[in-house]
């Protein structure tokens, strides 16, 4: 795509009035420090160890943060092992807590518990209680779906670790090499407290290079399904396991899917980057939408987007497309919609990436806004954790004043269109964020009225 005007190093909003290239593409990343040897990766038990025999690593100052970067360690005890379990301790060794090592990642100690208590089979076992009973007994999850988050990384007390449930089958992903080592004893506890008969493991992409380690192919239980079909407030969706994005379908949307279709009866629809469809069916199934248009440049989710809808029954036209390209041309065409959702992948992944994926959010909600009959209702979602809801929010004020057709005149006083913000929300309850790690909170979802 063709950019023009410049893009201050201080400021990456000052002068955007550019269409970048499309979010499905590629980005780069540092080359990874690979590490593969079947003994790194060898399963690890939960089973209690000796007191005297758990390595000690001493802490510069105390922190009751999660993460312990390698420049807050002090010296390091020989024989230590990546992955080994670690305690921690300060001032005149005294015990901050007890974590997981691993030299060749930036958080080098990453940390379970806090206090004297030693990380027993126990200790696991109470965690991984306290996660299922979030879902099952304060949020009654159960209720109305069969697929969510049972842990949530840091927000659950397991660092560098996600596990999804859909329906008899747990998903897990890792992204720590600790939490690896020991992700099928601790599906194995977890399999037996939600009552699921299966599991399937892969590690995320990232650990190449915050980890130092190559993820192996992803492994699973015996007779684990390649698919499955889960179902949220009625509405049935197929899961396809292998090329997924994340464990394999975004449980974190499902309550913005269904507050959604609230607005939705009767009105027409687009639905941006829809992946394998939950936005748009829900729109058609739950909301009554007159129609529904939801557009991706990725084929795979698309084809089972198509899927999805068949199964619920729901008329819904599918678009093969560049999000980018598609909207130029509705905006040329003069075609506008009552509702609209922009819920693209993740453009930011890292700091190195923040310029370039702030203004790519830019470009894509400019044109987003531009698609929006007067009064209607734009759902506009970022699940990058780097863009904080600050810059979030300045970005849409400066897409909203630039959100005119190519060679209309604006200025500051006379912005392209005014915004109203109706509701801040973000991921499910069942992706908790700790006070102790208020970084992880990673999606921002803006309800706005475009006027």
């Amino acid at each position: 795509m063709k950019k023009s005007g410049t893009v201050s190093t201080n400021d990456p909003l000052k002068n955007y009035d550019a269409d970048m290239t499309s979010p499905n593409r590629p980005r780069r990343s540092a080359p990874p420090t690979l590490r593969d040897p079947a003994s790194l990766l060898a399963a690890r038990s939960l089973d209690q160890p000796q007191l005297g025999s758990v390595p000690r690593v001493q802490v510069k100052s105390p922190t009751s943060h999660p993460f312990l970067y390698r420049k807050r360690i002090g010296e390091i005890p020989a024989g230590l092992r990546d992955g080994d379990l670690v305690q921690v301790t300060y001032g005149s060794n005294e015990v901050l807590g007890y974590g997981l090592y691993n030299s060749k990642a930036e958080m080098t100690v990453r940390m379970l518990s806090l206090g004297p208590e030693l990380i027993t089979s126990e200790f696991w076992d109470r965690l991984l209680d306290r996660a299922v009973r979030l879902r099952r007994d304060l949020l009654r999850l159960d209720s109305h779906t069969d697929t969510y988050r049972v842990i949530h990384a840091e927000g659950d007390g397991f660092s560098g670790l996600v596990v999804d449930r859909y329906g008899d089958t747990l998903s897990a992903e890792a992204y720590s090499l600790g939490m690896y080592q020991r992700l099928e004893a601790i599906l194995e506890r977890l399999g037996m407290q939600c009552g699921t008969k299966h599991w399937r493991i892969r590690t995320a992409p990232q650990v190449h290079g915050q980890e130092g380690f190559v993820g192996p192919e992803p492994t699973t239980s015996a007779d684990a399904p390649e698919r499955v079909t889960v179902q949220e407030f009625g509405t049935r969706f197929r899961v396809e396991f292998a090329g997924g994005h994340k464990t394999g379908f975004f449980c974190d949307q499902r309550d913005n899917r269904r507050r959604l279709a609230e607005f939705c009866r009767d009105r027409t629809v687009l639905d941006i980057c829809c992946y394998t469809g939950g936005f748009a069916i829900q729109a058609k199934k739950l909301g009554q939408a007159r129609e529904v248009t939801a557009i991706d440049l990725d084929e795979v989710p698309l084809e089972l987007a198509k899927e999805n809808a068949n199964l619920n029954q729901a008329r819904i036209n599918f678009v093969h497309a560049d999000a980018y390209a598609y909207m130029r041309d509705m905006v040329r065409n003069g075609r506008k919609y009552e509702v609209v959702i922009l819920d693209p992948p993740k453009l930011i992944r890292n700091r190195r990436e923040l310029e370039e994926g702030t203004r790519a959010h830019f470009d894509l909600n400019r044109l987003a806004m531009q698609l929006v009959e007067p009064g209607g209702l734009l759902l506009t979602c970022s699940c990058s954790g780097l863009l904080d809801e600050p810059t979030f929010l300045r970005l849409l004020h400066s897409a909203a004043q630039k959100a005119v057709p190519q060679g209309t005149e604006t200025d500051l006083l006379k912005p392209g269109r005014t915004l109203q913000i109706l509701e801040k929300t973000g991921a499910a309850a069942d992706h908790p964020v700790s006070t102790t790690c208020p970084e992880t909170e990673y999606l921002r979802a803006m309800w706005l009225r475009v006027l």
